[in-house]
């Protein structure tokens, strides 16, 4: 009894020993939002605005889970470390198999609920010093703001910002290898990662869904680079530029059906936020090309593929937006730390569709303006209380489209 005594204290002091070394962190963040729309759901209303207008088919309403995510880090210790990030959009996915006793019992398969499931982030990381660190994994692509700053407590909207939530994928991330460090003014990172794959591009979200794969893994014959430089020398100030170039042509499966058709995509990103003297302001303009755009539209036009989108696809997309709050409960003598109220305002503009040729048909709903006001309440600093009115503006035949948003959020971790 004695030695097994021994060992089990020698057990835990090893325990407690590696525990301070070797550090377990688990956190997430979630969002629950209602909206109501002041215009119709129709995928038909850019097609005859005239008889889908909101006087002739009203609104709607909706209940939402746009993000549940948890994360997980692990520091192993001599400069390694890992992290995971599980994401559930929309709720995730409920299928379930059940016995119906009114339909002769027969067993059926159902989806009871719409939404994904992803695993957004896994990497490795080795670190050699705050300079020089390299991951590899699923990472997220440092491309614009919102891919590098997607957590709920990081934007005042009740969703994502729209310009860049539409023409890039969004949190965007892919299997790649990333080189990255900081110093006391800077911050840089250099990633690759595979191409796009352009059979998935259409008209009303540019390349977004370039990145999604039906099958178990992603087929990389073309890759792609980013660079990602931050600069921090202003006090409260955050200034990014990134850059993406890579090829979007023979990513497709199987080998047989590839196609010499060479599609170049760059994309450059400036993007900025400012904390001080009770104010945030954040704000973003991205500008994208994409070369041969005229033969991928005519090539994804006579696809009949299931699955596969069916649209032209623009020759550029761009999206710009700015944003700022102020903190009104500064204005009060006595409050808790944490407890703060911001009143924001934000105005974006976004073009997802630029026509491939001058003879190509242009679509004035792909060109949008989108302004947004309302509050960030939070009662502590990592749970956040929104509202917030918008209104999207189209041009002429196509209705404008008003709508009303609140929702509750959280960021955080439960354990670091």
């Amino acid at each position: 009894m004695k030695n097994r005594i021994i060992v089990l204290s020698v057990l835990l002091c090893a325990a407690i020993h590696c525990g301070a070394q070797h550090k377990f962190t688990i956190g997430g963040y979630g969002e629950a939002v209602y909206s109501y729309n002041f215009y119709s759901d129709s995928p038909r209303r850019f097609l005859d605005p005239a008889t889908y207008s909101y006087d002739k088919v009203g609104g709607y309403g909706r209940f939402d889970l746009p993000h549940v995510v948890i994360m997980m880090g692990y520091d192993f210790g001599r400069g390694w470390s890992m992290g995971t990030e599980i994401e559930f959009e929309h709720g995730g996915v409920e299928a379930a198999i059940e016995l119906e006793d009114d339909e002769a019992i027969e067993i059926e398969q159902e989806i009871e609920r719409g939404g994904e499931v992803a695993l957004e982030q896994f990497w490795l990381q080795k670190s050699f010093c705050p300079e020089a660190n390299i991951m590899a994994g699923m990472l997220i692509v440092p491309m614009g703001l919102t891919n590098g700053h997607h957590l709920p407590t990081e934007f005042f909207t009740v969703y994502r910002a729209e310009g860049e939530n539409t023409i890039m994928p969004c949190t965007w991330h892919q299997i790649g290898v990333s080189f990255w460090g900081r110093t006391a003014h800077w911050r840089y990172e250099a990633m690759l990662l595979p191409g796009l794959n352009n059979r998935m591009f259409k008209n009303s979200t540019w390349i977004k869904t370039g990145a999604a794969s039906a099958y178990e893994y992603t087929v990389g014959n073309e890759f792609a680079g980013v660079l990602r430089v931050d600069n921090y020398s202003v006090p409260g100030l955050r200034m990014g530029l990134s850059a993406y170039l890579g090829g979007t042509d023979n990513d497709a499966y199987p080998t047989s059906n590839r196609t010499a058709l060479k599609g170049l995509l760059c994309i450059g990103s400036f993007d900025f936020e400012y904390k001080g003297y009770n104010v945030v302001a954040r704000g973003n303009f991205d500008y994208g090309h994409l070369g041969n755009a005229d033969g991928i539209s005519s090539r994804n036009r006579s696809n009949s593929r299931k699955f596969l989108p069916s649209t032209y696809v623009g020759m550029a997309a761009l999206a710009g937006g700015i944003e700022a709050g102020y903190d009104v409960f500064s204005l009060l003598p006595k409050r808790p730390a944490d407890m703060k109220l911001y009143l924001f305002g934000r105005y974006e503009y976004y073009d997802c569709y630029v026509p491939p040729t001058d003879t190509a048909t242009k679509y004035n709903w792909s060109d949008r303006n989108r302004v947004a006001f309302g509050i960030n309440y939070y009662p502590i600093k990592d749970i956040v209380i929104k509202a917030e009115y918008s209104h999207r503006f189209y041009k002429a035949p196509y209705n404008n489209e008003p709508s009303f948003n609140i929702g509750i959020a959280y960021s955080g971790f439960f354990k670091r």
